[in-house]
C-alpha cells in the first residue's frame, strides 16, 4: 500500500485528490494538511511514502516544506511531488535541487496523478511531462556558467552516455533501446550512477547532467 500525504490550503482540492487516490486499491491517503508546518508535524508521526505539495500555502509553502523534508534524515524515504497551478512557477527550480521527485499542474488528467504517485513511490521521478522539461530548462539557464565536467570523473564512458540520456528525459527502457542494452542493464547503470554521484533520485541526475555541461538547455 502506498501511503500518501496531501498539503494544500484549499479543502476542496484536498477532498478531490483524496477521493481519487483512495479509490485505487494500492493507494491510501493517510495525512492531510493545509500548510507545510502542519504536514511536517503529521508525517513525523504517521509514516508516508509520497507527499503531494501545493507550492503556495500559508504556514510553510511547498518549496520550504520540500527543503525541510530533504534535510530531515528521519524523512529520507518520503518522495515529494510538487502540484502547482502554473506550469512555470519561478520557485520550483529550487525544489528540484532540494529533492522534489516530480511536478504536476492542477489541471492534469486524474490518471496522470495516480501514475505520478506510483512512479515516485517506486523510486523513480516524473521527467516526461512538459512542465518538468520547461522547469529544468529554466533551472539550467543558471547552471551553464558553472558547468564542471570534473564532477563526472568517477563515471565510465558508458555511464556518462547513460547520464546524458537521463538528462534528456529518457526512461530506462528508452535508454536500453537507444544503446542496444537490456532494460535491466540500463537500470543497473542508472543505479550505479546515482551511487557514484550521491544523487537522491533521477531528478537530481538530470540537474547534474545540466550542471556538468552534458546537456544544454533545449530538449532533443
Amino acid at each position: 500500500m502506498i501511503r500518501v500525504a496531501l498539503a494544500d490550503d484549499h479543502q476542496l482540492v484536498r477532498a478531490g485528490f483524496r477521493a481519487l487516490l483512495d479509490s485505487e486499491p494500492d493507494i491510501e491517503v493517510v495525512v492531510e494538511a493545509s500548510g507545510g508546518e502542519a504536514l511536517l508535524r503529521a508525517i513525523r508521526e504517521t509514516p508516508v511514502d509520497v507527499a503531494l505539495l501545493d507550492i503556495r500555502m500559508p504556514d510553510g509553502d511547498g518549496l520550504w516544506t520540500t527543503e525541510q523534508i530533504a534535510a530531515d534524515a528521519t524523512l529520507a524515504g518520503v518522495r515529494v511531488v510538487i502540484v502547482t497551478t502554473f506550469e512555470l512557477d519561478e520557485y520550483v527550480a529550487r525544489a528540484i535541487r532540494a529533492g522534489a521527485s516530480g511536478f504536476l499542474v492542477k489541471d492534469t488528467e486524474p490518471v496522470d496523478l495516480i501514475r505520478a504517485v506510483r512512479v515516485v513511490a517506486g523510486g523513480d521521478a516524473l521527467l516526461s511531462p512538459g512542465v518538468t522539461r520547461r522547469l529544468l530548462e529554466r533551472a539550467a539557464l543558471g547552471m551553464r556558467d558553472a558547468a564542471d565536467p570534473t564532477r563526472l570523473a568517477t563515471l565510465t564512458e558508458r555511464e556518462t552516455e547513460v547520464l546524458r540520456l537521463v538528462g534528456q528525459g529518457l526512461t530506462n527502457d528508452e535508454i536500453a533501446q537507444r544503446l542496444f542494452l537490456s532494460p535491466l542493464t540500463a537500470k543497473t547503470h542508472v543505479s550505479r550512477i546515482m551511487q557514484k554521484l550521491a544523487a537522491r533520485d533521477r531528478v537530481q541526475l538530470v540537474v547534474t547532467a545540466y550542471e556538468s555541461g552534458l546537456v544544454a538547455p533545449g530538449w532533443q
